[in-house]
């Protein structure tokens, strides 16, 4: 019989805690969530207050009963889930699931798998904290009653299959908004002025910008205004007005929270917010270490937070002044975001000895690089300033103002460990000559540029994210299902990392923004994350949310059916001619996109695929070359006469002239295996 049994969710993370404990204690995985809502149904009883009709998840029978066989044979039961309010929630189902006596069953939380963390959350159990668990079941139950209660008009008026859901619906808005401004966007012309000067003492060239006239900032509209500056300063003299010198600081970003680590993530790696959260959790959960077994190496992924501990604060310290020197170290505290849970920590390493090189044998290509990217920016988080040498002189030419920027590093502080993606490199634009206030300075070149205002860019997963964190709408833990799912769905796609609304995602906003106003709006859902915070903090009971939601909801929605009973959504339609009845062919949605099917079914069910062609023809036989997708919508290509006369398949565009590495094909023709 053993004394404890404690329960995760997952095999990894039992694997990282079973070493730290005796072996009196036995550590089993739950596999994640045990009971949810049916699929098959609503599953919320609304005429019994929103009561939730809970089932255990199907294909978990072996694992539940293999549960209760262990928590009978147990002193005490430590329910260890993540510390969230989706992992209080897996505890309280857990602890329901069991039914034993509840002095037996306890929560514990820690947000690092490290001996220490562990056996201190053993000595400090506390009960379930059911203001969590109701915060959870609020944002299970009203996304539930949205989802299951719209989905159906799309169903209707769209096709089987869609979805529409309370986060994942405005996310789509965003796209499709940002496309509108896009389309409608009309360039505008403006201009700017270069010169190339040099000081002659030193001989040292240097480029200045026109900035305006008689000190005044002035904007260059067109070719007219630009001939007009250009005839003034023909014979002018340049010379210097003003010299500034100075120091500028740059401070280091704070430790990543999950939305800040997804953005670098996408942008430094590539990597999808799926990918990077599955791998911050194998990082989080334990790997296996040649020197130290398995290792939880970064603690909880999820967090909106800033704050690191004191404990960690003082390992930063000894490893920076230990590896850098002094002058490197700095204690920074940096501020939590108002709207920010603040439960746990910023996400940061474990150890801080554990330096990425250290360990890159044990890991994958990409784990290591997601762990670098954690360490390096959670170190950087603790440095010193790098500190710039600056110089800004103002040139006066025939009354038109110039000015020159130059800079060089005095001191590289933290940006020996890490510069944000976002921001552009500090490059060395190194100092400007020496120059002294009324000197001339020598014309060599003036460069005047035509340029056009240009439209905001498509969002990327990284800047999706940013701008749903800084809307309020969803929490860390729903940035990376969010976008997953409206991939999925095929109401975005990606184009070169750019998200891009289909047809399809377009006809379901416009649906979905007309008819459903108070819902499918930015600040309705920011107002709903926030009252789920409040139900967390013991503030309103979670029952009287929904109450207060579905009245008017139910209203809306009754409306909508009856405006759209007898409105018909259009298809759209193609160029193409169907060959077997000559109708117009239209785009259609399946389960691997988009494709071309008669209008005529039931009559006549003609379909075809909808093919995309690379610029360059078959390095092998001089053919066409397909691009298609794979299941997980990566592209690759392959040869139009693939597999009558021509074998070549390749992940990666073909180059003119380039010879095709054979052995690749095996790869490729393995993951595409079943994919039409």
């Amino acid at each position: 019989m053993a004394d404890k049994l404690i329960i995760v969710e997952s095999p990894a993370k039992a694997n990282t805690i079973k070493k730290f404990l005796g072996g009196s204690t036995k550590v089993v995985a739950s596999m994640g969530h045990v009971r949810d809502l049916p699929k098959s149904k609503l599953g919320v009883d609304i005429e019994h207050d929103f009561e939730p009709e809970y089932i255990n998840i199907r294909g978990k029978g072996d694992l539940i009963k293999s549960l209760k066989k262990e928590a009978k044979n147990a002193k005490k039961i430590y329910l260890a889930t993540d510390p969230d309010r989706e992992g209080e929630a897996i505890a309280w189902h857990l602890a329901t699931i069991l039914k034993d006596d509840e002095n037996k069953i306890v929560r514990v939380t820690f947000n690092e798998i490290t001996k220490g963390a562990v056996k201190k959350a053993i000595k400090e159990p506390r009960s379930i904290d059911i203001n969590l668990v109701d915060a959870q079941q609020a944002r299970r139950v009203l996304d539930r009653i949205v989802g299951y209660k719209i989905s159906p008009l799309l169903w209707k008026k769209v096709r089987r299959g869609l979805s529409a859901g309370r986060v994942q619906s405005v996310a789509v808005k965003l796209i499709v908004d940002r496309e509108e401004e896009i389309e409608k966007f009309i360039p505008e012309e403006y201009w700017n002025i270069f010169v190339d000067l040099e000081d002659e003492s030193s001989k040292k060239q240097f480029e200045a910008k026109f900035y305006g006239k008689d000190g005044k900032k002035q904007e260059i509209h067109n070719k007219k205004e630009a001939d007009e500056i250009l005839k003034n300063i023909d014979k002018a003299k340049y010379v210097v007005q003003e010299v500034k010198k100075g120091e500028k600081k740059r401070n280091a970003a704070p430790p990543f929270t999950t939305s800040t680590m997804q953005q670098e993530a996408s942008r430094k790696l590539g990597f999808t917010l799926k990918k990077t959260m599955s791998i911050a959790q194998m990082l989080y959960e334990g790997i296996k270490i040649d020197t130290r077994g398995t290792v939880g190496l970064i603690t909880y992924m999820r967090t909106d937070s800033t704050r690191i501990s004191e404990e960690a604060r003082k390992a930063a310290k000894e490893h920076i002044i230990s590896t850098y020197g002094e002058e490197y170290y700095e204690n920074r505290y940096y501020k939590t975001s108002k709207d920010s849970q603040d439960a746990h920590e910023a996400i940061r390493p474990t150890y801080a000895e554990l330096e990425p090189d250290s360990v890159k044998d044990s890991l994958t290509k990409d784990q290591y690089k997601l762990y670098k990217l954690i360490y390096n920016r959670f170190m950087a988080s603790q440095m010193a300033s790098a500190i710039y040498n600056t110089m800004a002189v103002t040139i006066d030419a025939n009354s038109y103002t110039f000015k020159a920027n130059g800079q060089s590093l005095k001191f590289k502080g933290f940006m020996t460990l890490y510069v944000e993606g976002e921001e552009q490199k500090e490059e060395e634009k190194g100092m400007l000559p020496n120059l002294e206030e009324k000197q001339e300075v020598k014309k060599i070149k003036v460069n005047p540029k035509q340029s056009f205002t240009e439209p905001p860019p498509r969002y990327t997963e990284a800047s999706l994210v940013k701008a749903l964190e800084e809307k309020g709408i969803g929490r860390p833990s729903t940035y990376s299902p969010t976008i997953t799912t409206i991939l999925e769905r095929h109401y975005i796609e990606k184009e070169q990392r750019q998200l891009v609304p289909t047809e399809l995602g377009k006809v379901v906003n416009k649906l979905l923004t007309e008819n459903f106003t108070d819902i499918i709006n930015v600040e309705f859902t920011a107002k709903i994350e926030n009252e789920f915070d409040e139900i967390a903090e013991g503030k309103e009971p979670w029952k009287k949310m929904i109450r207060e939601f579905y009245g008017p909801f139910e209203k809306e929605l009754e409306k909508v059916e009856k405006d759209l009973e007898h409105v018909e959504i259009e298809e759209e339609v193609s160029d193409i001619p169907c060959e077997k009845c000559g109708r117009m062919m239209v785009y259609k949605y399946g389960r691997y996109g988009k494709f071309l099917a008669c209008p005529g079914y039931p009559e006549c069910k003609n379909t075809k695929p909808i093919i995309e062609y690379a610029d360059v023809p078959c390095p092998k036989c001089g053919g066409k070359v397909q691009i298609r997708k794979t299941k997980r919508k990566r592209n690759y290509y392959i040869c139009e006469n693939n597999p009558k006369s021509c074998d070549y398949i390749s992940w990666n565009k073909p180059k003119p002239g380039e010879k095709w590495d054979s052995k690749e094909a095996e790869s490729v023709k393995k993951e595409t295996k079943n994919t039409p």
